[in-house]
């Protein structure tokens, strides 16, 4: 992956999505562009003359300022190539302008300034529209390793499939690769695409990969998988987002909204 489009902004999780942004950087001989959008649409309450806007606009920018002097500090000392978007709207409108000359494009799990357990509006937006895969980093990884072994959430949906093909970069750099469905109780067929097609398709890239199915037990999907690629020593995961409509996946639950919700290592996701 060669053009990492990088978000960046004051959230808890920046420092390590910059880390893995220029691991990964570093391994492919890539070059990160990182994008800060700053909005100034903010609505108060009773501010019909635009005067708490106007006071916060200063406050706002030079923020801005002060983070993109530290992080360039810290560029220029990487053997990285890299440049800067500075630019003003919502972010995640930003970035899906610059996302079509992307590979990949890297955020954090969590909206800035929201610290519950929710997945992010931006990751929901920018997996449903953009053109390139979304890898979203938690705040507690540490450096990438771009050859630690891989895990492949797979439920044989059009979504998994597309991440599968999205991750192929990736997936041939890593010394291991797993491809993990979850075993439902029910008989019915379960896959559209079966977890050999999707080894195969593998093959054809010059990819090995392993196919395991794992019982679901009492636990959640969600933590199924964690438990799966934790016990496989995975320091990637990839699957495939909103196979039901995102709608439905806040009202009913779903796995990517668990997943997102709690990462625990980096997630690369393609709908």
């Amino acid at each position: 992956m060669k053009s990492i489009l990088l978000h960046v902004d004051h959230d808890k999780a920046f420092n390590a999505r910059l880390q893995v942004a220029l691991d990964l950087a570093r391994a492919t001989g890539g070059h990160v562009t990182c994008l800060q959008a700053i909005n100034y649409e903010i609505f108060a309450p009773g501010d019909f003359y635009g005067s708490a806007i106007a006071a916060a606009m200063p406050v706002i920018k030079e923020s801005a300022e002060q983070l993109r002097a530290q992080i360039e500090a810290r560029l220029a000392s990487e053997d990285v190539a890299w440049d800067w978007r500075f630019l003003y709207g919502m972010a995640v409108h930003r970035l899906l302008e610059h996302s079509p000359l992307a590979d990949v494009v890297i955020v954090g799990p969590a909206d800035v300034g929201f610290d519950g357990h929710g997945p992010s509006a931006l990751v929901g937006d920018l997996v449903l529209r953009s053109p390139v895969p979304v890898l979203v980093v938690p705040g507690n990884a540490g450096s990438f390793d771009v050859t630690a072994p891989v895990m492949v959430a797979w439920n044989g949906s059009a979504e998994a499939a597309h991440a599968l093909r999205a991750a192929v970069p990736l997936l041939a750099a890593a010394r291991k690769v797993w491809l993990v469905s979850v075993a439902e109780d029910a008989d019915k067929p379960r896959f559209d695409v079966p977890a050999l097609e999707g080894a195969q398709y593998l093959s054809r890239h010059g990819i090995d990969c392993e196919v395991v199915e794992v019982p679901r037990g009492e636990a959640k999907i969600g933590d199924t998988l964690f438990s799966a690629a934790q016990m496989r020593d995975c320091g990637l995961m990839v699957m495939g987002a909103y196979g039901h409509t995102r709608l439905a996946e806040m009202l009913l639950g779903g796995v990517t909204r668990q997943m997102l919700s709690a990462p625990k290592l980096p997630i690369l996701l393609a709908h």
